[in-house]
């Protein structure tokens, strides 16, 4: 009988042949694996390069080293932060040292906000050290308070991202650094916004100052206090301009209210604790990097966009006015009453003698009607606005504003120099640099030239 095959070899064979195979297999999965991880980072690279390429630019561009830097400080400087590592404690107090001998040392609030970025610019181009203090809330697109984090931090100004109410991080920051004057320009803003949200009115501008003022009262040396009031506060004051010494206690609206409020609590903390407080009441302040949620911002948008404008006029049928001030006179009050404001007689919370307490009107004296805005921004823009006019709501609006500034004018030479023509032609033209639009403008327009000096929502 014959002896079976021999097997073992071609078994042998296959096993080697089977190795082989998945060896092989095995090569190939790693490759296409390496092979999809570069084809997805560069997919990633070439979306990065397209999303920075299609941002709108800014007319005072930021190098991408200092945006990087800015969104890297924002998360370092986290709200709920009572403590800082070493290396941020240092940029806090580079940020807030003065250049110049006789230089102030200044925290402001609101510095990502509109008038808040101006103010803290020009405060560091002449010298002075700046930090700031924002909370980068909700209320308008909170990408342009980043813009403006951005240009500010390419002028070596940091912002600490807190809240006012966030007492931990107040104390630290004074702690950190011997202010000699706080510039507070935080808070809630918009009349018409308190009617959806109106704990966010006394959060911000009532807790918030109050806050802010517990945290000046104990520190050492105490600041001098400059803040935001509100030509909002004349309310439903008929007589005209509106003057200081006027009654400011029928107000229209609950923004107008915690204003108010803002005031007589700065009286409480001049008389107990001897804070020096001045208080600006800002007449509608408009210009580049303004707030979107104004009149002559909107209007713009919705003017380029061929939407409709609603144009208020009054209840007797009579044209809704604003004293419009341009940002740049704003700032220049700012920095006047800072100058000319007294340091502040308390210690250890407690006082050593009178203070002073001061509140000033910051206008430009001329009101102008909005329709007569919405005519100078159609030259412009070289496009006609497509108008509703309707009657003003009753939401807190009032129909008329008019500063009286000779006290500023007698303490601090504050002397308002730009007319609403020349000031909407410098946003019309920062607004179409920042939103990248090519509107059809025409610089010859025979309408502006009959302005005179001037200034929507009251503010």
């Amino acid at each position: 009988m014959a002896s079976p095959p021999d097997t073992s070899k071609t078994t042998k064979l296959e096993r080697y042949n089977s190795y082989l195979r998945r060896v092989n297999s095995s090569k190939l999965l790693s490759s296409s694996s390496k092979l999809l991880f570069r084809s997805l980072l560069l997919i990633s690279l070439l979306l990065l390069l397209f999303f920075s390429l299609s941002h709108p630019s800014l007319s005072d561009p930021t190098p991408s080293t200092h945006r990087r830097l800015s969104l890297l400080s924002s998360a370092l400087y986290g709200p709920s932060t009572s403590t800082f590592t070493p290396t941020i404690e240092r940029l806090i107090r580079q940020s807030s040292t003065p250049r110049r001998p006789s230089g102030l040392s200044i925290l402001v609030t609101g510095a990502a906000g509109f008038v808040g970025s101006h103010a803290s610019l020009a405060l560091k181009k002449r010298g002075d050290g700046v930090l700031g203090l924002d909370n980068f809330n909700h209320y308008y697109e909170t990408s342009l308070k980043r813009r403006r984090q951005d240009l500010l931090l390419h002028h070596n100004i940091h912002i600490v991202e807190a809240d006012l109410n966030d007492s931990p991080v107040l104390a630290k920051l004074f702690d950190l650094v011997p202010f000699t004057h706080v510039l507070h320009l935080a808070a809630q803003a918009g009349v018409r916004y308190a009617m959806k949200n109106p704990q966010s009115y006394v959060a911000s501008n009532v807790g918030g100052f109050v806050s802010l003022l517990e945290a000046a009262k104990a520190a050492d040396p105490q600041p001098a206090i400059v803040w935001a009031s509100s030509s909002s506060v004349y309310g439903l004051n008929r007589a005209s301009p509106f003057s200081e010494s006027h009654r400011t206690d029928q107000p229209a609206s609950l923004y107008a209210a915690t204003k108010k409020a803002g005031e007589e609590i700065a009286h409480t903390y001049n008389h107990i604790y001897g804070l020096s407080l001045t208080g600006l009441r800002f007449f509608t302040v408009y210009g580049p990097w303004g707030r979107p949620d104004m009149a002559y911002f909107f209007f713009t948008k919705d003017i380029l966009q061929g939407k409709t404008i609603s144009v208020f006029k009054t209840q007797d049928d009579k044209e809704v006015a604003r004293d419009f001030t341009y940002i740049d006179d704003i700032v220049k009050g700012c920095i006047g009453a800072l100058d000319t404001a007294e340091k502040s007689t308390g210690s250890g919370g407690k006082k050593r003698g009178p203070a002073q307490l001061r509140v000033y009107n910051l206008g430009n004296t001329s009101p102008v009607s909005v329709g007569k805005m919405v005519s100078v921004l159609e030259g412009l823009l070289g496009q006609k606005a497509k108008k509703h006019v309707m009657r003003i709501p009753r939401n807190g609006d009032v129909p008329y504003t008019h500063a009286n500034i000779s006290l500023a004018e007698r303490d601090f030479g504050y002397r308002p120099t730009t007319d609403l023509a020349t000031g909407l032609r410098k946003f019309v033209k920062w607004y179409v640099g920042y939103y990248g639009i090519q509107p059809k403008v025409n610089s010859n327009n025979k309408k502006e030239g009959g302005l005179k000096r001037t200034g929507g929502e009251a503010e």
